[in-house]
Protein backbone atom coordinates (compact mmCIF):
# COMPACT_ATOMS: atom_id res chain seq x y z
CA UNK A 1 0.00 0.00 0.00
CA UNK A 2 2.75 2.06 0.90
CA UNK A 3 4.99 1.64 -2.47
CA UNK A 4 1.70 2.34 -4.57
CA UNK A 5 1.22 5.84 -3.20
CA UNK A 6 4.61 6.48 -2.93
CA UNK A 7 4.32 5.34 -6.77
CA UNK A 8 1.22 7.79 -7.30
CA UNK A 9 3.07 10.00 -5.50
CA UNK A 10 6.09 10.20 -7.70
CA UNK A 11 3.75 10.12 -10.76
CA UNK A 12 2.01 13.07 -10.19
CA UNK A 13 5.21 15.15 -9.10
CA UNK A 14 6.87 13.96 -12.65
CA UNK A 15 3.40 15.32 -14.38
CA UNK A 16 3.69 18.90 -12.59
CA UNK A 17 6.97 18.69 -13.36
CA UNK A 18 6.72 18.27 -17.16
CA UNK A 19 3.79 20.45 -16.86
CA UNK A 20 5.70 23.11 -15.54
CA UNK A 21 8.85 23.17 -18.05
CA UNK A 22 6.36 23.43 -20.71
CA UNK A 23 4.91 26.40 -19.05
CA UNK A 24 8.34 27.76 -18.38
CA UNK A 25 9.22 26.87 -22.08
CA UNK A 26 6.57 28.90 -23.39
CA UNK A 27 7.07 31.74 -20.61
CA UNK A 28 9.88 32.83 -22.17
CA UNK A 29 9.39 32.26 -25.79
CA UNK A 30 11.76 29.14 -26.25
CA UNK A 31 8.02 27.33 -27.22
CA UNK A 32 6.97 29.17 -30.87
CA UNK A 33 4.05 28.66 -32.54
CA UNK A 34 5.70 25.58 -34.34
CA UNK A 35 6.94 24.01 -31.48
CA UNK A 36 3.50 24.27 -29.84
CA UNK A 37 1.72 22.76 -32.53
CA UNK A 38 4.15 19.92 -32.52
CA UNK A 39 3.66 19.37 -29.47
CA UNK A 40 -0.01 19.85 -29.12
CA UNK A 41 0.18 16.84 -32.60
CA UNK A 42 1.90 14.96 -30.48
CA UNK A 43 -0.28 15.14 -27.54
CA UNK A 44 -3.39 13.83 -29.56
CA UNK A 45 -1.45 11.07 -31.38
CA UNK A 46 -0.35 9.91 -28.23
CA UNK A 47 -3.75 9.60 -27.09
CA UNK A 48 -4.71 8.18 -30.59
CA UNK A 49 -1.78 5.43 -30.17
CA UNK A 50 -3.04 4.51 -26.59
CA UNK A 51 -6.18 3.74 -27.24
CA UNK A 52 -5.65 1.73 -30.32
CA UNK A 53 -2.67 -0.30 -28.81
CA UNK A 54 -4.98 -1.00 -25.85
CA UNK A 55 -7.29 -2.88 -29.11
CA UNK A 56 -4.31 -4.02 -30.92
CA UNK A 57 -1.33 -4.94 -28.46
CA UNK A 58 -3.40 -5.94 -25.20
CA UNK A 59 -6.36 -7.33 -26.47
CA UNK A 60 -4.96 -9.17 -29.60
CA UNK A 61 -7.57 -7.58 -32.10
CA UNK A 62 -6.29 -6.10 -35.77
CA UNK A 63 -8.30 -2.89 -35.79
CA UNK A 64 -8.38 -0.77 -38.65
CA UNK A 65 -11.31 1.57 -37.64
CA UNK A 66 -9.90 4.26 -35.28
CA UNK A 67 -10.00 7.20 -37.64
CA UNK A 68 -14.05 6.48 -37.87
CA UNK A 69 -14.02 6.76 -33.86
CA UNK A 70 -12.14 9.66 -34.05
CA UNK A 71 -14.10 11.26 -36.73
CA UNK A 72 -17.50 10.52 -34.52
CA UNK A 73 -15.57 13.32 -31.76
CA UNK A 74 -14.46 15.21 -34.43
CA UNK A 75 -17.91 16.00 -35.55
CA UNK A 76 -19.33 15.95 -32.01
CA UNK A 77 -17.37 18.77 -30.89
CA UNK A 78 -17.06 20.37 -33.89
CA UNK A 79 -21.16 20.72 -33.60
CA UNK A 80 -21.06 21.70 -30.55
CA UNK A 81 -18.36 24.25 -30.16
CA UNK A 82 -19.92 25.84 -32.90
CA UNK A 83 -23.21 26.53 -30.66
CA UNK A 84 -21.48 26.97 -27.26
CA UNK A 85 -17.87 27.91 -28.42
CA UNK A 86 -16.28 27.90 -24.30
CA UNK A 87 -14.54 25.63 -22.36
CA UNK A 88 -17.84 24.10 -20.89
CA UNK A 89 -18.62 23.70 -24.38
CA UNK A 90 -15.70 21.38 -24.96
CA UNK A 91 -16.06 19.10 -22.19
CA UNK A 92 -19.53 18.90 -23.16
CA UNK A 93 -18.61 17.59 -26.78
CA UNK A 94 -15.76 15.04 -25.54
CA UNK A 95 -18.34 13.93 -23.30
CA UNK A 96 -21.14 13.42 -26.08
CA UNK A 97 -18.82 12.68 -28.38
CA UNK A 98 -17.20 9.51 -26.10
CA UNK A 99 -20.79 8.36 -25.15
CA UNK A 100 -21.79 7.75 -29.22
CA UNK A 101 -18.44 6.76 -29.99
CA UNK A 102 -18.90 3.97 -27.31
CA UNK A 103 -22.77 2.49 -27.69
CA UNK A 104 -21.32 2.99 -31.53
CA UNK A 105 -18.32 0.19 -30.84
CA UNK A 106 -20.36 -1.40 -28.46
CA UNK A 107 -23.34 -2.24 -31.16
CA UNK A 108 -20.27 -2.91 -33.82
CA UNK A 109 -18.41 -4.99 -31.49
CA UNK A 110 -20.88 -7.71 -31.12
CA UNK A 111 -20.45 -8.94 -34.65
CA UNK A 112 -17.40 -8.01 -36.06
CA UNK A 113 -14.89 -9.31 -32.91
CA UNK A 114 -16.10 -12.83 -33.21
CA UNK A 115 -13.79 -12.00 -36.37
CA UNK A 116 -10.25 -12.74 -36.38
CA UNK A 117 -6.90 -11.69 -38.43
CA UNK A 118 -7.58 -10.33 -41.45
CA UNK A 119 -11.25 -10.45 -41.80
CA UNK A 120 -11.37 -8.73 -38.57
CA UNK A 121 -9.01 -5.82 -39.98
CA UNK A 122 -11.40 -5.54 -43.31
CA UNK A 123 -14.33 -5.21 -41.27
CA UNK A 124 -13.07 -2.34 -38.97
CA UNK A 125 -12.17 -0.91 -42.22
CA UNK A 126 -15.29 -0.76 -43.77
CA UNK A 127 -16.54 0.36 -40.44
CA UNK A 128 -14.79 3.41 -40.42
CA UNK A 129 -15.48 4.08 -44.06
CA UNK A 130 -19.20 3.90 -43.26
CA UNK A 131 -19.13 6.18 -40.45
CA UNK A 132 -17.00 8.45 -42.98
CA UNK A 133 -19.85 8.39 -45.63
CA UNK A 134 -22.56 8.71 -43.23
CA UNK A 135 -20.76 12.31 -42.49
CA UNK A 136 -20.68 13.33 -46.21
CA UNK A 137 -24.54 12.31 -46.54
CA UNK A 138 -25.59 13.75 -44.02
CA UNK A 139 -25.33 17.54 -45.56
CA UNK A 140 -28.24 18.97 -43.25
CA UNK A 141 -26.19 18.94 -40.23
CA UNK A 142 -22.51 17.69 -40.83
CA UNK A 143 -21.81 20.40 -44.38
CA UNK A 144 -21.00 17.09 -46.15
CA UNK A 145 -17.91 16.54 -47.90
CA UNK A 146 -17.06 20.45 -47.40
CA UNK A 147 -16.60 20.41 -43.76
CA UNK A 148 -17.03 22.35 -41.02
CA UNK A 149 -15.44 25.82 -40.03
CA UNK A 150 -15.16 28.25 -37.91
CA UNK A 151 -14.96 25.86 -35.05
CA UNK A 152 -13.98 27.63 -31.67
CA UNK A 153 -10.16 27.22 -31.06
CA UNK A 154 -11.13 26.16 -27.31
CA UNK A 155 -7.98 23.73 -27.08
CA UNK A 156 -4.18 24.82 -25.68
CA UNK A 157 -1.64 22.34 -25.29
CA UNK A 158 -2.18 22.44 -21.17
CA UNK A 159 -5.81 20.97 -22.22
CA UNK A 160 -4.07 18.51 -24.44
CA UNK A 161 -1.60 17.78 -21.70
CA UNK A 162 -4.42 16.99 -19.07
CA UNK A 163 -5.99 15.24 -21.33
CA UNK A 164 -3.19 12.72 -22.07
CA UNK A 165 -2.99 12.25 -18.64
CA UNK A 166 -6.37 10.90 -18.15
CA UNK A 167 -6.41 9.08 -20.99
CA UNK A 168 -3.32 6.95 -20.54
CA UNK A 169 -4.45 6.55 -17.07
CA UNK A 170 -7.55 4.83 -17.76
CA UNK A 171 -5.86 2.59 -20.11
CA UNK A 172 -3.21 2.08 -17.82
CA UNK A 173 -5.42 1.38 -14.66
CA UNK A 174 -8.09 -0.67 -17.29
CA UNK A 175 -4.56 -2.68 -17.43
CA UNK A 176 -4.13 -3.70 -14.31
CA UNK A 177 -8.15 -4.35 -13.33
CA UNK A 178 -9.22 -7.75 -13.41
CA UNK A 179 -10.92 -7.36 -16.79
CA UNK A 180 -7.85 -6.32 -17.94
CA UNK A 181 -5.94 -8.73 -17.00
CA UNK A 182 -9.06 -10.65 -18.42
CA UNK A 183 -8.09 -8.80 -21.57
CA UNK A 184 -4.04 -9.92 -21.62
CA UNK A 185 -5.09 -13.28 -21.10
CA UNK A 186 -7.65 -13.42 -23.88
CA UNK A 187 -5.17 -12.07 -26.09
CA UNK A 188 -2.60 -14.94 -24.94
CA UNK A 189 -4.81 -18.10 -25.72
CA UNK A 190 -8.37 -17.42 -26.23
CA UNK A 191 -9.68 -21.19 -25.88
CA UNK A 192 -7.45 -21.56 -22.67
CA UNK A 193 -9.31 -18.27 -21.35
CA UNK A 194 -12.63 -19.31 -22.12
CA UNK A 195 -11.77 -22.99 -20.63
CA UNK A 196 -11.46 -21.79 -17.40
CA UNK A 197 -14.27 -19.26 -17.66
CA UNK A 198 -13.80 -16.36 -19.56
CA UNK A 199 -16.03 -14.71 -21.82
CA UNK A 200 -13.24 -13.90 -24.63
CA UNK A 201 -15.76 -11.73 -26.34
CA UNK A 202 -17.13 -9.74 -23.55
CA UNK A 203 -13.43 -8.73 -22.73
CA UNK A 204 -12.62 -7.70 -26.09
CA UNK A 205 -15.70 -5.57 -26.57
CA UNK A 206 -14.72 -4.04 -23.30
CA UNK A 207 -11.26 -2.88 -24.91
CA UNK A 208 -12.56 -2.19 -28.71
CA UNK A 209 -15.04 0.31 -26.56
CA UNK A 210 -12.12 1.82 -24.51
CA UNK A 211 -10.66 2.68 -27.36
CA UNK A 212 -12.96 3.71 -29.14
CA UNK A 213 -14.00 6.77 -26.86
CA UNK A 214 -10.25 7.22 -26.34
CA UNK A 215 -9.96 8.10 -30.09
CA UNK A 216 -13.58 10.35 -29.83
CA UNK A 217 -11.56 12.74 -27.43
CA UNK A 218 -8.68 13.02 -29.80
CA UNK A 219 -10.91 13.94 -32.02
CA UNK A 220 -12.79 16.60 -30.57
CA UNK A 221 -9.43 17.88 -29.03
CA UNK A 222 -8.17 17.74 -33.15
CA UNK A 223 -11.10 19.69 -34.21
CA UNK A 224 -11.47 22.70 -31.88
CA UNK A 225 -7.29 23.07 -32.22
CA UNK A 226 -7.37 22.76 -35.83
CA UNK A 227 -10.69 24.92 -36.38
CA UNK A 228 -12.20 22.80 -39.33
CA UNK A 229 -12.75 19.36 -40.11
CA UNK A 230 -13.58 17.38 -42.94
CA UNK A 231 -14.52 13.76 -43.51
CA UNK A 232 -11.02 13.53 -46.09
CA UNK A 233 -9.18 13.77 -42.88
CA UNK A 234 -10.61 10.46 -41.34
CA UNK A 235 -9.59 8.26 -43.97
CA UNK A 236 -7.76 4.85 -43.85
CA UNK A 237 -4.86 7.07 -44.60
CA UNK A 238 -5.35 8.28 -41.00
CA UNK A 239 -5.98 4.85 -39.51
CA UNK A 240 -2.32 3.82 -40.85
CA UNK A 241 -0.27 6.78 -39.27
CA UNK A 242 -2.15 5.82 -35.68
CA UNK A 243 -1.43 2.10 -36.63
CA UNK A 244 2.72 3.14 -37.63
CA UNK A 245 3.03 4.94 -33.79
CA UNK A 246 1.73 1.72 -32.21
CA UNK A 247 3.60 -0.50 -34.52
CA UNK A 248 7.07 1.71 -34.15
CA UNK A 249 6.51 1.86 -30.37
CA UNK A 250 5.89 -1.45 -29.78
CA UNK A 251 2.82 -4.28 -29.99
CA UNK A 252 1.99 -3.75 -26.00
CA UNK A 253 3.87 -1.47 -24.74
CA UNK A 254 2.02 1.94 -23.90
CA UNK A 255 5.53 3.38 -22.95
CA UNK A 256 6.42 2.82 -26.88
CA UNK A 257 3.13 4.44 -28.08
CA UNK A 258 4.85 7.81 -25.79
CA UNK A 259 8.10 7.42 -27.13
CA UNK A 260 7.06 6.90 -31.31
CA UNK A 261 4.40 9.42 -30.90
CA UNK A 262 7.33 12.02 -29.96
CA UNK A 263 9.96 10.88 -31.97
CA UNK A 264 8.10 10.66 -35.38
CA UNK A 265 6.35 14.40 -34.62
CA UNK A 266 9.72 15.51 -33.88
CA UNK A 267 10.83 13.47 -37.51
CA UNK A 268 8.18 14.97 -39.07
CA UNK A 269 9.03 18.76 -38.19
CA UNK A 270 12.89 17.87 -38.98
CA UNK A 271 11.88 16.95 -42.31
CA UNK A 272 10.06 20.02 -42.98
CA UNK A 273 12.69 21.49 -44.84
CA UNK A 274 12.99 18.42 -47.30
CA UNK A 275 10.25 19.26 -49.30
CA UNK A 276 8.88 16.31 -51.74
CA UNK A 277 11.86 14.24 -50.37
CA UNK A 278 10.29 14.52 -46.58
CA UNK A 279 7.99 11.54 -47.13
CA UNK A 280 10.55 9.44 -48.96
CA UNK A 281 13.04 9.71 -46.26
CA UNK A 282 10.11 9.55 -42.84
CA UNK A 283 9.53 6.18 -45.13
CA UNK A 284 13.44 5.10 -44.72
CA UNK A 285 13.60 5.60 -41.44
CA UNK A 286 10.57 3.75 -40.81
CA UNK A 287 11.56 0.41 -42.75
CA UNK A 288 15.15 0.96 -40.97
CA UNK A 289 13.41 0.49 -38.07
CA UNK A 290 11.40 -2.13 -38.69
CA UNK A 291 14.36 -3.86 -39.97
CA UNK A 292 16.43 -3.17 -37.19
CA UNK A 293 13.96 -3.36 -34.13
CA UNK A 294 10.78 -5.52 -35.85
CA UNK A 295 9.33 -5.57 -32.19
CA UNK A 296 9.41 -1.66 -32.12
CA UNK A 297 11.41 0.75 -30.41
CA UNK A 298 10.79 -1.04 -27.19
CA UNK A 299 9.07 -4.16 -27.87
CA UNK A 300 6.99 -5.14 -24.61
CA UNK A 301 8.65 -3.14 -22.27
CA UNK A 302 7.14 -0.53 -19.63
CA UNK A 303 8.30 2.40 -17.45
CA UNK A 304 7.52 1.37 -14.42
CA UNK A 305 8.28 2.93 -10.93
CA UNK A 306 7.01 0.36 -8.70
CA UNK A 307 9.48 -2.25 -9.99
CA UNK A 308 12.33 0.90 -8.96
CA UNK A 309 11.01 0.65 -5.70
CA UNK A 310 10.75 -3.35 -5.37
CA UNK A 311 14.72 -3.57 -6.33
CA UNK A 312 15.17 -0.47 -3.55
CA UNK A 313 13.86 -3.13 -1.44
CA UNK A 314 16.08 -6.13 -2.16
CA UNK A 315 18.74 -4.02 -1.95
CA UNK A 316 18.12 -2.86 1.43
CA UNK A 317 17.49 -6.76 2.64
Amino acid sequence: MKTRLKVNALWLGLFIAGYLLLYFLQFFGIMTPLYENVLVTVGINIILATGLNLVIGFSGQFSLGHAGFMAIGAYASALILLKIGTLGGLLLSLLVGMIVAGVAALIIGGPTLRLKGDYLAIATLGISEIIRIILINMKDVTNGAAGLFGIAPVVTWPIVYIFVILTTLVVVNFLHSGPGLATLAVREDEIASESVGLHATKYKIIAFVIGAMTASVAGGLYASYIQSIAPKDFTFNKSIDILIIVVFGGLGSITGSFVAAIVLGILNMVLQDFGQLRMIIYALALIAIMIFKPNGLLGKYEISLTRLFQKKKEVKL
